[in-house]
């Protein structure tokens, strides 16, 4: 199922923004970042953990980017393996997709990573309280970020985007470190200074999705993104 958030009443809206979950996350981990960029005018469908079902997921996403009441431009935005399946729609040249928005990529690493238990792994996740405590009360599934493979089939699509692209990724991130992840992003790669992995979601998600506003006003006018504002 899709959550929907709509602009607010009497503004029209200015683009349409799909965010896919990553692994064991429902579309309640990305409640307060739907709701602050549709507060800007985009209207925001939020799908649950991608990978439950791929096929469903790519069919679901596909069916809302050709969705005529959904206004363009349509970007994608992705965390962890939602962020794969965002680079993998845009190799498969899905119809009416626009730009894409990139978030704590993962990558593959052998042996995986070695975190003992849920609080150690809502630590690796966010530093913020409040989306701690909503990760507690089920917006993840505790274990499924370190036990849930990456699907192969979402492997390997950053080569093959052309499309504009945002990335964001927290310099504290131990689940996949900056340093590893950094050449497997296309387009622009934007890093937060403490950020961990679930970076829409961190101390700094005022800041982030602030960030991904402006790239989407940047978007409206044009796949080339002119620049809106400059520091004189």
């Amino acid at each position: 199922m899709t959550d929907a958030y709509d602009e607010p009443a009497g503004i029209a809206p200015r683009g349409t923004v799909l965010v896919a979950a990553g692994r064991g996350e429902t579309a309640g981990a990305y409640v307060r970042f739907a709701r602050r960029i549709a507060a800007d005018g985009y209207r925001v469908r939020v799908l649950p953990d991608v990978t439950a079902d791929l096929g469903a997921s790519f069919a679901a996403a596909e069916k809302l980017l050709v969705d005529d009441a959904l206004p363009g431009p349509k970007v994608i935005a992705g965390s962890d393996t939602g962020a794969l399946f965002g680079l993998a729609l845009a190799a498969r040249k899905a119809p009416s997709l626009d730009a894409l928005v990139v978030a704590g990529l993962p990558v593959a690493r052998p042996g995986g990573v070695n975190l003992l238990g849920w609080e150690a792994e809502v630590e690796a996740r966010t530093a913020c309280p409040n989306h701690q405590r909503l990760l507690g009360e089920g917006a993840a599934t505790p274990g499924t970020l370190f036990a849930a493979p990456i699907p192969i089939v979402l492997i390997g699509h950053a080569g093959n985007v052309s499309l504009p692209t945002l990335g964001l990724h927290g310099d504290a991130d131990t689940i996949s470190p900056l340093d590893e992840a950094r050449p497997h992003y296309p387009g622009t790669l934007v890093t937060i200074t403490g950020g961990r992995h679930d970076v829409l979601n961190d101390v700094s998600h005022r800041t982030v999705a602030a960030t991904v506003v402006l790239f989407l006003e940047r978007l409206r006018l044009g796949a080339d993104l002119p620049v809106i504002a400059t520091i004189a």
